[in-house]
């Protein structure tokens, strides 16, 4: 398992062998700094810590800029743990690049999703419409509320309107398509939840 930190730079397409264009999200994968190893000892389960994106030493706290310090960083704006890692290929202080993966590899990317606000049960769930004849009482409602008769109350679960978008989500098995180590830019095939300048989390496909 190899994991790094990124920002989605936006979506772009090159050509393959073939001559077919293929889609790809240029994300901006590190450097990134090993603030902690963890262990089953210590810890009760066996991770690395990483960040990425430097932030101002006048916005941390106490305790952000003490835990960089013992990696001998500055502190970071993105932090996030990886677990399944080989904790002996990795110290406290290394620099992780875009360099840990190839290209042909398949990735795991996790980032939070655009928001787009409180929208009704048509827009959230794709639910149908009623008739928009003008003797039609239901148009773009939620329907019946209670699927158990003399309930009196709302089922758990139950498709109503509210915020929509906003949520982490993770989309597996992407392919990268090209490693600029220079640069530390990846590309991966296909799209990637969020918007641009969004931070994402890159991890091996576990599915594969």
């Amino acid at each position: 398992m190899k994991g790094i930190l990124g920002k989605k730079l936006g979506m772009t397409q090159v050509f393959a062998q073939d001559g077919t264009v293929v889609p790809v999200t240029v994300i901006q994968a590190g450097p990134c700094v090993v603030l902690q190893k963890k262990d089953g000892e210590n810890d009760g389960y066996e991770s690395i810590q990483i960040g990425f994106d430097d932030k101002k030493e006048k916005n941390a706290n106490k305790p952000e800029l003490g835990h960089a310090k013992k990696a001998g960083a500055t502190p970071k704006r993105y932090i996030k743990e990886f677990r399944g890692v080989d904790l002996s290929a990795y110290e406290v202080g290394q620099e992780i690049k875009a360099d840990v993966f190839a290209e042909g590899e398949f990735v795991d990317v996790t980032g939070t999703s655009k928001g787009k606000g409180f929208a009704g049960s048509i827009k959230r769930h794709g639910m149908s419409r009623g008739p928009m004849s003008h003797g039609s009482g239901y148009h773009r409602g939620s329907g019946s509320n209670a699927i158990i008769r003399d309930a009196n109350r709302v089922p758990k679960g139950k498709k109503l309107p509210g915020h929509m978008g906003n949520e982490t989500v993770t989309i597996q098995n992407l392919q990268i398509v090209k490693v600029d180590t220079e640069r530390n830019v990846i590309l991966v095939s296909g799209s990637i939840p969020g918007p641009r300048n969004s931070y994402v989390s890159v991890k091996s496909a576990i599915k594969k």
